[in-house]
């Protein structure tokens, strides 16, 4: 079968960073697979600088697409019919010319599985036709493409025009009738870059092309910041975060200008969700704040869902993977559970998926109204 991108030998996986060698990882919004790296898209925030691949510009696989996804069913955190599953979203673009033949193979492959899965797909790149034509033609995935647009002029940070993505947006869209969903994916929306009234206005407008919205901030990382300085690009905030960046006031302008829009999110999963028509797969219902921009069906939906878990439950559930070994449980309410002993954040995004119900680590608090977002830009901050 005709390879689309070089694959890697051994040795040279072995050279890699050790976080660009974990083909399968857990995020937030579902399990990652990124057995293709690299990217010429050279967009300055991306999270490839937190990888140590940020010079990688030429995609290359560190395995064959049927081991990748034999990787991703078998790894300890998936389960048939419950995992999200992320497409290639950390370190290439999927629809890259020779990336492409490879998101398919993976998506077909596990289409052809039955699994009903959701995987979401975020690109900033140029779909065609016959790219809406094949997508459709998968059966039994909930596939959800998200549209990455930022409206970023200032080429040093953005050199692919964000207007690919609206037009890729529009064109899958457009197709009617169809299985997959589509999402504008505002983002980062970053202050004095991208936020004038006419940014807003051309960010109102693109979200009437899609099934919903998301708007997020920026990752600031250290890495990131770091490469801002060594290239002279303007600073857009004092201080690097572990969370995005989107200042309260940004987020008011946000929803002044699209107020009244019912299809509008501050979390991508509850947008991947109510496009399928589903509760949150992240029980974001408990952090009863986030959802007051929400479709009143969508709340209603996720209420109906919401369902507290035993400590007796969540401590099953931990036991069934090694990473929660030393999990302890501090309280459960109807707002999350906190925990703590975990190693790292993996198995608290496995539990919150499995229960749909949020999981918040005492290492990592969650501050009432912020959203999940970095403290910059908002008052003083306050424990939930």
């Amino acid at each position: 079968m005709h390879r689309s991108v070089p694959l890697l030998g051994q040795g040279q996986i072995e050279r890699l960073p050790a976080r660009a060698r974990e083909v399968v990882e857990y995020r937030k919004s579902g399990l990652s697979l990124n057995h293709i790296q690299g990217c010429p898209l050279d967009c300055a925030y991306c999270i490839r600088h937190t990888y140590g691949l940020w010079d990688q510009r030429e995609p290359r696989a560190l395995m064959s697409d049927a081991e990748a996804v034999e990787t991703l069913v078998r790894h300890r955190y998936f389960r048939a019919g419950t995992t999200p599953i992320q497409l290639f979203n950390r370190a290439t673009e999927p629809f890259l010319p020779a990336v492409k033949p490879h998101t398919f193979a993976v998506l077909e492959d596990l289409d052809a599985r039955g699994l009903t899965n959701h995987v979401l797909v975020i690109t900033r790149y140029q779909l065609r036709p016959e790219d809406c034509e094949r997508l459709d033609h998968l059966r039994h995935l909930k596939v959800t493409l998200l549209f990455t647009y930022s409206g970023i002029e200032d080429r040093r940070i953005e050199p692919y025009p964000s207007e690919v993505a609206a037009a890729s947006l529009q064109l899958a869209t457009g197709v009617q009738p169809r299985r997959y969903r589509t999402i504008f994916y505002w983002r980062p929306l970053v202050p004095g870059l991208n936020d004038t009234d006419e940014h807003l206005a051309r960010g109102a407008d693109l979200s009437q092309h899609a099934d919903a919205t998301v708007f997020t901030g920026l990752f600031y990382r250290h890495e990131i910041a770091a490469y801002y300085q060594d290239r002279g690009l303007p600073e857009p905030y004092p201080a690097t975060a572990r969370r995005k960046v989107l200042p309260e006031m940004l987020e008011r302008r946000v929803l002044d200008t699209l107020g009244g829009r019912s299809q509008l999110f501050r979390k991508t999963s509850c947008a991947v969700s109510y496009v399928h028509g589903l509760p949150d797969y992240n029980g974001h219902h408990g952090v009863r704040e986030l959802c007051d921009i929400c479709p009143v069906a969508q709340i209603r939906r996720c209420h109906s869902a919401h369902q507290i878990p035993t400590a007796a439950q969540l401590m099953a559930l931990a036991d069934t993977v090694p990473d929660a070994a030393d999990l302890q449980i501090l309280s459960i309410d109807d707002r999350a559970a906190v925990v703590a002993g975990l190693p790292h954040e993996q198995p608290r995004y496995f539990l919150q998926h499995a229960l749909g119900f949020q999981i918040h680590d005492t290492h990592h608090p969650h501050r009432t109204h912020r959203h999940g977002r970095a403290d910059i830009g908002w008052k003083e901050p306050t424990a939930s």
